[in-house]
């Protein structure tokens, strides 16, 4: 196995280690984790999902880790319909932007120590 990563189709990979570009496809593998696990809580407090459903309350506690650190920021937006309840979270969409830009950054300084 090779430890240099040799494709002539993408210049931008082009004698990266093969460890590089490992680490890279992990960190981004998991951002898209949490950035799916995030854009689902959205949609689904947005359009008023039932708490008491399982999937929803599993989904809820699950992307509320990662949700956490980021609300208080702004304050949720409720509005009250006939047979649901619509919340707008704000803390989510500064969420998503927040660990997309944290990956990246992650994933520019690991390839400032291999470009050295």
């Amino acid at each position: 196995m090779s430890n240099v990563h040799n494709n002539s189709n993408d210049p931008e990979n082009y004698k990266m280690p093969l460890w590089f570009l490992r680490t890279r496809h992990a960190i981004y593998y998991i951002l898209g984790i949490i950035e799916v696990l995030l854009g689902f809580r959205f949609v689904f407090k947005l359009l008023g999902a039932n708490p008491q459903n399982g999937f929803v309350a599993f989904l809820y506690s699950i992307s509320g880790i990662f949700a956490a650190p980021f609300s208080g920021i702004f304050d949720p937006f409720v509005t009250s319909g006939l047979a649901a309840k619509s919340v707008l979270e704000p803390a989510v969409i500064i969420g998503m932007a927040v660990y997309a830009v944290a990956a990246w950054a992650l994933v520019g300084l690991i390839k400032l120590k291999v470009t050295r």
